[in-house]
């Protein structure tokens, strides 16, 4: 199943529950953020259609795709060392995975995805930096090129936002639990 005007969230609906608790944080993207991309070869062709998506994104937002790092690895699988490695470095402050994982006819579609996505989780829970999993995983190729086309539908793009509005909550946080707890 996928996301469908059944289960989009609603104009309105952030704000009427921020009306209910105590504090509510829905910031807006972090426009001023380094974000740092690790880009599967295997699939590149998909690949390189994610991160165009992603730079777009940056440009949009304002954060602007020059000051962006890009690294290159050989397939999904390795795509978890490299964000690693990009936080350890601190000159990102997100970092997004992008590739492509299309089913075959044997179990390696399982084992590849799973542990992609697992590592990408594990970098961003063991450090505090988001980590964005922008890894298509897909039955076929068609349906990993209609993912990837041109546009804010383009995985990749949204992938990109994602990790900036994750920069923009993160950096909100402290403020927002000080202001909450009397300025202490």
């Amino acid at each position: 199943m996928t996301s469908s005007d059944v289960t989009a969230l609603v104009p309105g609906d952030v704000a009427s529950r921020s009306a209910r608790v105590g504090a509510s944080l829905d910031p807006v993207a972090a426009a001023s953020a380094r974000v740092g991309f690790a880009c599967a070869r295997f699939n590149g062709g998909i690949s390189v259609r994610l991160l165009d998506g992603a730079l777009d994104a940056l440009d949009l937002a304002g954060a602007g795709a020059a000051s962006a790092t890009v690294v290159w690895v050989p397939g999904a699988f390795e795509l978890p060392l490299a964000a690693q490695r990009l936080v350890a470095s601190g000159t990102v402050d997100a970092v997004v995975g992008l590739g492509a994982v299309i089913r075959g006819d044997t179990p390696h579609f399982d084992f590849v995805a799973g542990q992609s996505a697992a590592g990408l989780s594990r970098v961003m829970l063991d450090t505090g930096v988001p980590v964005v999993f922008g890894v298509l995983t897909t039955d076929t190729v068609g349906q990993a090129l209609e993912r990837c086309a041109a546009g804010p539908a383009n995985k990749g793009y949204e992938a990109a936002m994602t990790a900036l509005e994750m920069v923009g909550l993160l950096r909100a946080l402290p403020a927002a639990v000080a202001a909450r707890n009397g300025g202490a």
